[in-house]
């Protein structure tokens, strides 16, 4: 536990987190943000006490515990909405596109133009339907 507290990195990057551990034999642990299906907070009454807890993520790989246990986080509510962040942001793509192009003054007053030929449309027919004598007999 030692030498794994000693050698334990995590690295988040723009793809997905590693872990690595380990001296003699090292360790390495790589998940795409892409494949992350859920994310756990868990914590024991010693870890509560520290303020730290350990963040479960779970894949889609068929095992029931998690792939990946991040382990000694005081921000661990930071980390686990950072994750979900990426996580969403993966899985949507609208989530990643830029605001649509704005429209250019011609293409305003085109705009402007249709509605106004529109409205001016409703009317007449609104008048029309006014001025058309009830029929009693009809529906």
């Amino acid at each position: 536990m030692y030498f794994r507290y000693h050698t334990l990195r995590y690295k988040f990057t723009d793809e997905g987190i590693s872990m690595s551990w380990g001296i003699l034999f090292r360790r390495q642990i790589i998940i795409n943000y892409a494949r992350i299906q859920d994310i756990h907070l868990r914590s024991n009454i010693v870890e509560r006490w520290l303020g730290l807890a350990r963040i479960l993520v779970q894949t889609a790989s068929g095992s029931s515990g998690a792939e990946m246990t991040l382990e000694g986080f005081k921000e661990f509510e930071a980390v686990r909405d950072f994750l979900y962040s990426k996580m969403r942001g993966v899985k949507d793509p609208a989530h990643k596109s830029a605001a649509p192009p704005a429209a250019t003054p011609a293409q305003a007053d085109e705009l402007a133009a249709a509605l106004h030929e529109v409205a001016r449309d409703l009317r007449e027919t609104r008048l029309a339907l006014q001025a058309r004598p009830e029929d009693s007999g009809h529906v």
